[in-house]
C-alpha cells in the first residue's frame, strides 16, 4: 500500500510517499480503508522531533483518519502515527461510527482538534456561561471549533488572530471581540476587547504570547495549555500563580484514550451539534496524500483557514 513515510527528521521534506506492507493485525483494532487523513500540528511537531511523545523511526505519521470497515461502514477515529496511508489501524475504543448527516471532511475535524476544542473548554477549564475565555488561533482548527462551542454555550469570546482575515473569520464564527495574536501589547489587547481580566484563557504559541494571556487572566482565573506552535516553551511564574491564586493545567488528548467515557461524551456531542447547526466545522484544502509535505509547509507558514487532510485515494 502507499504511504508517507519519514526516515529522518527535518523539514517538510522529510515526508516521502512509499510502498509499504499494510498493518500488521493487532487485537482490538480494526483495519480501515482510509478516505481522508487529518493533517495537524502535532504532526509538525513529530516531523521536526519536538513531540511530546518520541517516535522511532522509520514513521508514518496521522493521527486521525477517516474511513470505512466491514464493506462500506463510515468511521473515524484517533491512531497514535500511521494515519498518513491507505489503510490504518484503529483502535475500537477511539473509533466512533460516522452519522450520515455528518461528511467526511467534517468528521475529520471532529477527532482530534474537536476532541481536544471540547475538553479544553469543558474538562481543563469547566467553562460556564456568562465567562469571558481567550481563543488563539481563533480561524484554526482547534481555534474555530473552541469559538463555536464556547460561545454556544453562553461564554463570551475573545478571539485572537494574526491576519484580519482570520480575525473576521472568528467574528463570523461568534466571537464577542477579536484581537491581533502578533501585537507585543497583547494583555492590554486583550483586557480593552474583554473589558477587564479574563475568567478562562487557552494557550498554543509559547514565548512571549504565554506570557501575555497569563497576564490577563483574572485573580483565580484558569489557563489551559495546549501547544508551543511558536517553538519557545514558556517557564510558569509560580510567584505570580499563588499572588493571583491562577490555576495553568497542561492538556494533551492521547491521556484520554484510555478513558471509557471522556472521547464517547465528547464525540457525541460533537456530532450532536454539527447535525443541528450548532458547529460548522472548517474544512479546508484535500491534498494527494503524495503532497502531505506541501501541507505541512502551508500548514507551519499558517497561511490555510480550516481543517487540512490528505486524500488517500490521490
Amino acid at each position: 500500500m502507499r504511504a508517507i513515510v519519514m526516515r529522518e527528521f527535518g523539514g517538510p521534506d522529510v515526508l516521502r510517499l512509499e510502498d509499504v506492507p499494510e498493518p500488521a493485525p493487532r487485537a482490538g483494532h480494526a483495519l480501515v480503508e482510509v478516505t481522508l487523513a487529518g493533517v495537524n500540528y502535532a504532526d509538525v511537531h513529530v516531523r521536526g522531533d519536538s513531540y511530546l511523545a518520541s517516535v522511532e523511526l522509520p514513521y508514518v505519521p496521522g493521527n486521525e483518519v477517516v474511513g470505512t470497515v466491514d464493506g462500506g461502514r463510515r468511521v473515524v477515529g484517533l491512531c497514535r502515527g500511521g494515519g498518513y496511508a491507505e489503510r490504518a489501524l484503529l483502535h475500537r475504543r477511539v473509533t466512533w461510527d460516522v452519522p450520515d448527516a455528518i461528511s467526511d471532511e467534517q468528521a475529520v475535524a471532529l477527532a482530534l482538534q474537536g476532541n481536544s476544542a471540547w475538553h479544553l473548554l469543558f474538562t481543563s477549564l469547566r467553562l460556564t456561561a456568562g465567562e469571558t475565555v481567550v481563543v488563539p488561533a481563533a480561524a484554526g482548527g482547534v481555534g474555530s471549533l473552541a469559538v463555536q462551542l464556547a460561545a454556544h454555550a453562553g461564554a463570551k469570546v475573545i478571539g485572537l488572530a494574526g491576519s484580519p482575515e482570520k480575525r473576521a473569520l472568528a467574528q463570523e464564527l461568534g466571537a464577542h471581540a477579536v484581537v491581533d495574536s502578533t501585537a507585543e501589547d497583547l494583555t492590554e489587547r486583550i483586557l480593552d476587547a474583554a473589558g477587564g481580566p479574563v475568567a478562562a484563557a487557552l494557550e498554543m504559541t509559547g514565548g512571549a504570547t504565554f506570557e501575555r494571556t497569563l497576564a490577563a487572566v483574572a485573580p483565580r482565573g484558569r489557563l489551559a495549555v495546549y501547544g508551543f506552535a511558536g517553538g519557545d516553551l514558556a517557564s510558569v511564574p509560580t510567584r505570580e500563580l499563588m499572588a493571583r491564586s491562577i490555576t495553568v493545567s497542561g492538556f494533551w488528548l492521547p491521556q484520554l484514550y484510555a478513558d471509557r467515557t471522556a472521547l464517547p461524551t465528547s464525540m457525541r456531542a460533537l456530532f450532536d451539534a454539527v447535525a443541528d447547526g450548532t458547529l460548522t466545522p472548517r474544512t479546508g484544502a484535500a491534498y494527494a496524500l503524495g503532497e502531505a509535505a506541501r501541507a505541512h509547509h502551508d500548514l507551519a507558514a499558517r497561511t490555510p483557514t480550516g481543517k487540512l487532510a490528505l486524500d488517500a485515494a490521490r
